[in-house]
C-alpha cells in the first residue's frame, strides 16, 4: 500500500493504486489521465491547490479502500484481462454515447443555435472527438491489444504504437478540456431545454469515462508493459 503522503508520486501512481482517487482529482481539476505521468505535489503547486485539503482527501480515499476494498484492483491484472475489462467497459460505452451525443448536439444547436453561437463551436469540437476517438478505439483493438499478447511482436513496434496511442490520448485531453470550458463547466444556460442539459450531462460523462479509460492505459496498461 502506497503512503498517499509521499511527495514523489506521480498522479497515475496515486490513481492506480486507489481508483476512488479519481474523484478527489476531478474535484480540484488535476488531470490524472493525460497527466498521470506528473508528480502530484508538484502539479498542486503549480494551480496553487490546497496541499492540505488533497492529501487530507486521498488518505480518506484509502482508509475507504482499506475498510471495504471492494471494486476491480486493476493493478493486479493481468494485461489480457485488463484490455477485456477496457473493450468490453469503455470502449462499448463510448461507441454507444458518441452517436446519441451527436444526434442530440445536432438537435440543441438548430433550436438553440441563433442565442447561443458557442454551440456551433461545440458541435466541432465534439465532432473532432468523436472522429478521433472512432479511429482510435479500432487502433486500440486491431494493433495494440492483440500485440500485447504476441510475444513475437518486436518490442520496438509495439512502442511506437503505444506513442501513438499516448498522442491520441493526449489530443482528446485537450479537446476534452476545451469543451469544458467552452460549455461553462458543462452548465447549460438557463433558458436551456431539457435536451440542452441533457447533452452537457452526456458530454460530462463522456468526459468521466474518458479520463478512466485513457488512465487505465497510460498509467497501468502502458507502464506494465515497460516494466518487461
Amino acid at each position: 500500500m502506497i503512503n498517499v503522503m509521499d511527495k514523489t508520486l506521480s498522479i497515475g501512481e496515486v490513481v492506480a493504486e486507489l481508483p476512488n482517487a479519481n474523484r478527489v482529482f476531478a474535484e480540484y481539476g488535476i488531470d490524472f489521465c493525460c497527466g498521470g505521468h506528473r508528480k502530484l505535489y508538484d502539479v498542486i503547486q503549480e494551480q496553487k491547490l490546497d496541499e492540505t485539503n488533497i492529501y487530507e482527501a486521498l488518505k480518506n480515499v484509502q482508509e475507504e479502500r482499506i475498510n471495504s476494498y471492494q471494486g476491480e484492483n486493476f493493478g493486479d491484472m493481468s494485461a489480457t484481462a485488463l484490455t477485456d475489462y477496457i473493450e468490453d467497459t469503455h470502449h462499448s460505452y463510448t461507441r454507444k454515447a458518441l452517436p446519441e451525443i451527436a444526434e442530440l448536439l445536432n438537435t440543441i444547436a438548430r433550436v438553440h443555435g441563433k442565442n447561443h453561437e458557442e454551440l456551433f463551436e461545440v458541435y466541432r469540437l465534439f465532432g473532432m472527438l468523436k472522429s478521433d476517438l472512432e479511429q482510435h478505439l479500432i487502433k486500440e483493438e486491431t494493433i495494440l491489444f492483440p500485440d500485447f499478447e504476441n510475444e513475437e511482436v518486436n518490442k520496438a513496434e509495439i512502442q511506437r504504437v503505444s506513442d501513438e496511442i499516448i498522442q491520441e490520448h493526449e489530443a482528446a485531453g485537450e479537446i476534452l478540456t476545451k469543451l469544458r470550458t467552452i460549455t461553462n463547466q458543462f452548465r447549460a444556460p438557463e433558458d436551456g431545454c431539457g435536451t440542452y442539459r441533457l447533452v452537457y450531462q452526456l458530454l460530462e460523462e463522456l468526459e468521466t469515462d474518458l479520463h478512466q479509460h485513457i488512465h487505465l492505459e497510460n498509467n497501468i496498461l502502458l507502464k506494465e508493459y515497460d516494466k518487461r
